[in-house]
């Protein structure tokens, strides 16, 4: 399974993406990556979760998910992640940092 994040927008305006690979992660990492996917409920989810209310200089987040189930890409905004959505987004951001250092 290949998961991307491309987070954009937000005050500086600096685009950042993160990929990951379950074949190419320790295997532990691998099973709560797609336990993660499996829990969001990912490919059940819209092409586009849009936010209701006013707010600029918010991230945008493009997810998008390929495995056996095929390939799904989720456009949300910041202020719309679905409660069901935000451990994966969070996995990933923190996996960003890890590699940063």
């Amino acid at each position: 399974m290949r998961v991307s994040v491309e987070r954009s927008g937000g005050f500086a305006g600096i685009n950042q993406t993160t990929r990951v690979s379950t074949d190419e992660l320790p295997a532990e990492q691998g099973h709560e990556v797609a336990s993660l996917v499996e829990a969001a409920g990912f490919f059940e989810l819209p092409s586009v979760i849009s936010s209701t209310g006013p707010g600029g200089d918010r991230f945008q987040y493009k997810i998008t998910v390929e495995g056996e189930q095929g390939a799904h890409t989720v456009q949300v905004d910041e202020a719309a992640v679905p409660p069901r959505l935000r451990p994966l987004l969070n996995w990933m951001k923190n996996s960003a940092r890890t590699r940063a250092q």
